[in-house]
């Protein structure tokens, strides 16, 4: 299939749609669409954007006939990884499709100053204190919540949450102009909040170009890869920073209590914290595995804190769309470079409830 038309005819062949009933289907015009087919005209880049969409392929396959990497990757992976990377694709296709219309994700890595020769985890951290650097530029904070709309809004990668079952932690989506993070749904915010400092690792550091998988990010095995343990020790300082640590321990002291009390105040796991400490010095390993063996769930009893624990497990548990993602594809249509189905279809609702909604909003003076 050499040219665009053969390939979106090769789509309704398939599709086994006659060519009025995709054009009723997807809002087009049919005598328009039978026109691109023979050459007479050429396809407008709003109506790639609506057969993309309509037959969940990307536009930059309609355009050049190159499938992304990820297609690939997620036919070679089974399980819920191949779940995970079926969604990453999808996303990642809409932001090649919105690149194509002028919509360029805004993402701005930092520059680390490790020292040339180091090992992966001194390049972990020189890369996480580069990357407070410029949150703290910017006048913000690493604090429990928001972690998403921070990482959106100071590095410009994109973050959502999928349930995705036990057994996958995340991964790092690099490619055809997308930074994306995609996290499981979780009981254990803790955990799913170092995975998503963790994958802001990977894609800082650049890790294989295309796609980094983590299945389970706590693996002993996995630990054992210099991309992981370069991941890893970004996490560790990029949400336990040295400084801000010393200071919480001298304040309160280290008890039963206050460990957990940290554990909440920085939403990190029992074990996480522990090993910080230990690599800071602050406490023997005795003590590391004595604090390690505590669930977070215990951390929040024993410092009083079930009802805010209880409500970042409500955060945790719930699906999160991509949210530069959202704002790029509402202000496409907005714009009249592409149509309301991509909106619709990205929302997962029905586009002509949606169209409704904001026709009544319109008639109401105000914004759907």
């Amino acid at each position: 299939m050499s040219s665009i038309s053969d390939r979106v005819r090769s789509l309704i062949d398939k599709s086994g749609l006659s060519l009025h009933d995709l054009a009723d289907k997807a809002d087009l015009d049919a005598e328009q669409i039978s026109e691109c087919l023979s050459g007479t005209s050429p396809f407008s880049a709003v109506d790639l954007a609506v057969i993309a969409d309509e037959f969940h392929v990307s536009m930059d396959w309609l355009l050049t006939g190159a499938e992304p990497p990820l297609a690939v990757a997620a036919r070679t992976t089974t399980g819920k990884a191949a779940e995970a990377l079926t969604v990453a694709r999808d996303y990642v296709a809409r932001r090649a499709d919105l690149d194509k219309l002028g919509y360029t994700q805004p993402w701005r890595p930092v520059s680390p100053t490790a020292p040339a020769g180091s090992s992966y985890a001194v390049q972990g951290e020189a890369l996480a204190k580069a990357a407070r650097r410029e949150v703290q530029r910017q006048g913000r904070l690493v604090v429990q919540g928001g972690l998403p709309e921070l990482i959106e809004a100071v590095f410009g990668a994109d973050v959502a949450v999928e349930s995705l079952g036990d057994g996958f932690d995340g991964l790092a989506a690099m490619g055809q102009g997308a930074k994306l993070i995609l996290l499981s749904t979780t009981s254990n915010p803790a955990r799913q909040r170092f995975t998503l400092a963790h994958e802001l690792g990977h894609l800082l550091a650049a890790d294989d170009q295309d796609v980094h998988l983590d299945r389970d990010i706590f693996e002993r095995a996995q630990k054992l890869d210099p991309s992981e343990q370069r991941a890893n020790a970004f996490a560790s300082v990029f949400l336990l920073p040295e400084q801000t640590l010393r200071e919480a321990v001298s304040a309160v002291g280290l008890t039963r209590e206050s460990f957990a009390a940290l554990c909440c105040d920085f939403m990190v796991t029992p074990a996480t914290l522990a090993y910080r400490l230990l690599k800071l010095r602050v406490i023997d390993a005795g003590a590391c595995d004595y604090y390690k063996r505590m669930t977070m769930h215990e951390a929040a009893v024993v410092a009083d804190r079930v009802d805010e624990f209880d409500q970042q497990v409500a955060v945790s548990e719930a699906k999160r769309l991509p949210g530069l993602l959202v704002r790029d594809t509402h202000a496409a249509y907005e714009a009249g470079k592409a149509t309301l189905r991509p909106y619709a279809s990205l929302l997962g609702v029905d586009v002509d409830e949606l169209r409704d909604q904001f026709e009544s909003a319109q008639d109401n003076g105000g914004t759907a």
